[in-house]
């Protein structure tokens, strides 16, 4: 295999790899943004429940100033029909403090019912403030986690960067420049494998002559005539090779 040939195989690994490390880098934020998007769900939740339980002590509140109110109305009257002159005015005054307890019993209908609505509010506002401390837990820990993957990310691009960098210096400009045109041109697959008389790209099948050049090249770089990608042979591991490779690696 050329040189220059290995080398290019080793500089899209490096590139596929650094558009991997560059595509997380870039996911984290938005990560980040959909974790606490989900947090402020919890919150505008709390909110919500907290609100419903104000709403239903206010009204309480308010009903207990009508009692209130209706109580010294009542008193006010009974004083004043102690000194009524008439039938007529003993039975007004009466009449009056019917209306007035008649209000009071209403209000006091709509206490009891707003204290038996009070119990699931405060018990959701409860639960609402667990789940929104817990989501805070758990954000805080994703978030925590993601500046970690984002500070290793950047520390393995730094490095497989440089490793490019000394990869491109050894390759010759010609084979560079055709890399790097390809892999513009071919979504980032400038270089593909032939198997079986085929480019593994394009799919398409080389000429027999051309293939069999292509096997046994080990000066020039060669291109697909389909699609010119930079095409490289892989010839097959016999099996003696590959159990002499395990035998070294044990």
């Amino acid at each position: 295999m050329p040189p220059d040939l290995k080398l290019v195989i080793h500089l899209q690994d490096l590139d596929n790899r650094i558009g991997e490390l560059q595509r997380e880098i870039g996911a984290l934020p938005k990560h980040i943004a959909v974790i606490e998007r989900t947090l402020e769900a919890h919150l505008r939740k709390l909110e919500a429940d907290q609100a419903a339980l104000a709403a239903n002590q206010r009204d309480r509140k308010s009903q207990d100033t009508v009692i209130q109110v209706q109580n010294q109305k009542i008193s006010h009257l009974k004083e004043q029909m102690m000194g009524a002159k008439t039938n007529d005015q003993y039975r007004a005054f009466q009449k009056e403090i019917e209306f007035c307890e008649k209000d009071i019993r209403k209000a006091e209908d709509r206490v009891l019912t707003l204290m038996e609505e009070s119990e699931p509010l405060e018990a959701n506002v409860k639960i609402a403030q667990v789940a929104l401390q817990e989501e805070k837990r758990k954000v805080e820990s994703e978030k925590q986690e993601a500046r970690q993957r984002t500070s290793a990310d950047q520390q393995a691009l730094v490095a497989l960067r440089a490793d490019r960098e000394s990869v491109v210096a050894d390759v010759k400009p010609g084979v560079y420049s055709s890399y790097e045109r390809l892999r513009a041109k071919r979504r980032g697959l400038a270089v593909a494998e032939a198997i079986d008389g085929r480019c593994s790209a394009c799919h398409m099948a080389l000429r027999l002559q051309f293939y069999q050049e292509l096997r046994i090249s080990t000066d020039d770089v060669m291109f697909c005539e389909s699609c010119g990608r930079i095409l490289f042979y892989n010839p097959p591991v016999s099996f003696e090779d590959a159990a002499a490779a395990q035998s070294d690696a044990g």
